[in-house]
Parts: C-alpha cells; structure tokens; sequence
C-alpha cells in the first residue's frame, strides 16, 4: 500500500529516509556522496513522483520503492545510482 510520503510527520519521513539510504549499501561512483546528500536524493524522487513510499502488510514494514517497480508488483529491486 502506498502512503502519501507528505502526510508523515517531517521527523518521521527523515528517519525512515535515512535507514532506506544505510539499507541500500555503498555505490560511490566516482565520487563519494554524503548521506545527506543521498537522503536529499530520495527526497527529490518522492517529491516528483519517480519513488514511492511503501506499507507492506505482509512484512508489516516501510520502504522507499521506484513507483515503476511497484507497480510493477516487483518488492525488491535495485534503485538507481543518487
């Protein structure tokens, strides 16, 4: 089920933002990002629609999804480079 990214509490959508980008592992490129600078990454993909914040029933767990893949009906899926 997807949950409007915008009606969680400021503080709330950050940590869940934040554990995503931890979760997501290490693929610096050629230049290493910061984890601000990767949260503000998947802030912009949920604010222009390209990601999806995710309640899974089954899991009963949260996540950040490219909307592509959701609908997909894929659950795990690599996420693009930030």
């Amino acid at each position: 089920m997807i949950i409007p990214w915008q009606s969680l509490n400021p503080e709330t959508l950050e940590a869940i933002i934040e554990s995503f980008v931890l979760r997501e592992g290490t693929d610096y490129g050629e230049q290493e990002k910061s984890l601000e600078q990767k949260a503000d990454d998947v802030k912009r993909l949920l604010a222009n629609g390209e990601a999806v914040l995710v309640w899974s029933e089954l899991h009963e767990t949260v996540n950040i999804m490219m909307k592509a893949q959701f609908k997909d009906g894929i659950e795990e899926q690599p996420y693009p480079e930030y």
